[in-house]
């Protein structure tokens, strides 16, 4: 596979990967390999950052287009993203607030369409 896919398969950001895992690609076994004993630099990576797009979201607990809402950067370290936690900016607290709202409405669907499929089992 592609760098760029072997990548965000890892959740990692590419241009942060040394030049060696940019350059070619990246086989089945090559990948399950570095799934399974990550390098020094993998997990070191994965630990401090930079972290992708959708990493950041998922450690902010918010969306990736609340991220792009809040004017915050696509790509974030570990401690941008534990300052950003303790400063509690208002349009994280406001996107936090949107995601807890998106998946209680996801739960009442889930809830609502078994309930229904209850009552038309019966």
């Amino acid at each position: 596979m592609k760098p760029v896919t072997a990548a965000k398969k890892l959740g990692i950001l590419l241009p942060a990967t040394p030049a060696s895992f940019q350059e070619g690609d990246v086989t089945r076994t090559e990948f399950l390999e570095l799934q399974a004993n990550p390098p020094e630099w993998l997990a070191e990576l994965r630990r401090s950052g930079p972290h992708p797009r959708a990493v950041v979201a998922q450690k902010l607990g918010i969306s990736a287009s609340g991220l792009a809402r809040g004017g915050a950067s696509d790509s974030m370290t570990t401690a941008e993203i534990k300052a950003l936690l303790e400063q509690k900016p208002a349009w994280l607290v406001e996107e936090r607030a949107r995601q807890a709202a998106v998946r209680d409405d996801a739960e009442r669907v889930k809830f609502d369409k078994a309930a229904k499929a209850e009552l038309q089992g019966r």
